[in-house]
């Protein structure tokens, strides 16, 4: 496994929009955070385009991928953060090109959609960093999240130790983690691009599904061995879970409902388990690396997450 190397003061990270289109008030508050860490920010040419075409993409597949590549194989750039998820990162992985990059690697930061690029980068044997896109500090989330986002840059490994939750299950395990939102996770299932799941540790989070859909990807995970395969799990946020209207929960960050569902499945299953783990589409987002080497222990008092 590939980490890139910290960054220096002065650095250029590229900010680029793989997937919905975004608008440049949503992302001030973090561009000056990045710039007040000393790094230089530099826009993709499409990253505050827009192209609708049932969706509203930041530009064509074409313009997207060419953002895409550039920040990964230009050897100036130091970093690239994606400005959003929503949808279309898929479109791009056929075309994803690391010609510069493998020799020049660099940290790839975001979450949700950007799971995909995520997945495509650590089949190739490279670190990355699934955290805060760009845009989210527009509508408030905790500092911790980016601050965590600026340490790992700098070359610290993140740890992290949490309070007991009811669905945990104890144990200690080790492994690569791999994973990230949920329906990408699940999407990516038989495709060349999926997650190796064999002996690591899955971390997954999701927002805004219906509760039968969450369990059908369980299901499906489930009827695809991955949690036959894998030494332990953590769940992040589920928020905004079934019907605004008939779940009071809609807007907690770690659903109960969902964690039901979710520990219904697994239940027959042994490895450890770490539920609410502070990372996805919630307030306080803590980064992790997809890719790193992991030591999950779960207690029953406190649990900790070591990289």
């Amino acid at each position: 496994m590939i980490f890139p190397k910290a960054l220096k003061k002065n650095e250029k990270i590229a900010l680029i929009s793989p997937a919905g289109a975004v608008e440049v008030s949503q992302l001030e508050k973090t561009i000056n955070l990045i710039q007040s860490q000393g790094y230089e920010v530099v826009f993709g040419p499409n990253a505050l385009g827009k192209y609708e075409d049932g969706y509203s993409y930041s530009g064509t597949e074409k313009h997207r991928i060419q953002d895409l590549n550039w920040a990964l194989n230009n050897t100036e750039i130091k970093a690239i953060w994606a400005s959003r998820g929503g949808y279309g990162c898929q479109h791009l992985l056929r075309h994803i090109r690391l010609s510069n990059f493998k020799e020049n690697p660099k940290w790839y930061i975001g979450y949700s959609d950007n799971t995909v690029v995520q997945s495509f980068l650590l089949k190739k044997g490279f670190a990355s960093i699934h955290g805060q896109t760009i845009k989210t500090s527009s509508f408030g989330v905790s500092e911790e999240a980016y601050q965590g986002i600026f340490d790992i840059l700098k070359g610290k490994n993140p740890k992290y130790v949490l309070e007991s939750h009811g669905f945990n299950k104890p144990g200690n395990a080790e492994g690569q983690l791999v994973g990230g939102n949920l329906a990408l996770v699940y999407a990516l299932l038989g495709t060349p691009y999926s997650f190796n799941f064999k002996d690591n540790i899955l971390f997954i989070e999701d927002i805004g599904e219906n509760f039968y859909a969450l369990d059908r990807m369980l299901m499906s995970m489930d009827l695809a061995g991955v949690f036959r395969k894998i030494k332990g799990l953590i769940v992040g946020g589920m928020i905004n879970m079934g019907s605004e209207t008939d779940n009071p929960n809609y807007e907690n960050s770690f659903d109960e409902k969902a964690y039901e569902i979710i520990q219904h499945r697994i239940k027959k299953y042994h490895f450890p388990t770490l539920f609410g783990f502070p990372n996805g589409h919630i307030f306080d987002n803590r980064p992790l690396i997809i890719g790193g080497k992991v030591h999950l222990e779960v207690d029953k008092n406190l649990s900790s997450i070591l990289f």
